[in-house]
């Protein structure tokens, strides 16, 4: 009986997170987002294309990599970036968001850095890793904690 449970548990969880984001072919999406993908991957590679709709709006990832690294854009309907989330090696931050990200990872390891791109504000994310436990957190660029 706790196998049947366990199993059931498993089918409504996938089916949950492949209801909130639907894979796509890039030919399945809006002229308007099609173009500003074709745009933003001249240089890239692409690796996914999703659907989401939260809060009743519908918006498009496009994950991409550009040499190397990771970059995340979240497009609207309109095919109008809204962010951008570029993995980059932590040299390229800001001194102040550096030192805060390296002050936090002490004892641990700098494991991503993502610069975080909404509109007009930059913000840079960390994943570090202490002990064997791994968190995230967002500093701004002079290693305040942004909100």
């Amino acid at each position: 009986m706790r196998k049947l449970t366990f199993a059931i548990l498993g089918v409504v969880i996938l089916a949950t997170a492949s209801a909130a984001d639907t894979k796509l072919k890039l030919e399945s999406l809006p002229p308007a987002v099609q173009a500003t993908v074709r745009e933003q991957t001249k240089h890239a590679t692409l690796v996914g294309l999703s659907k989401e709709v939260e809060k009743g709006k519908t918006m498009y990832e496009v994950e991409t990599k550009v040499n190397g690294k990771a970059r995340d854009l979240m497009l609207d309907a309109t095919g109008k970036i809204t962010s951008v989330e570029e993995e980059v090696d932590i040299t390229a931050i800001p001194v102040g968001a550096r030192q805060a990200i390296e002050k936090k990872a002490t004892g641990g390891a700098v494991k991503r850095v993502e610069i975080l791109t909404l509109g007009a504000t930059v913000a840079y994310e960390a994943a570090i890793q202490i002990k064997g436990r791994n968190s995230e957190f967002t500093v701004n660029a002079d290693g305040s904690v942004h909100k």
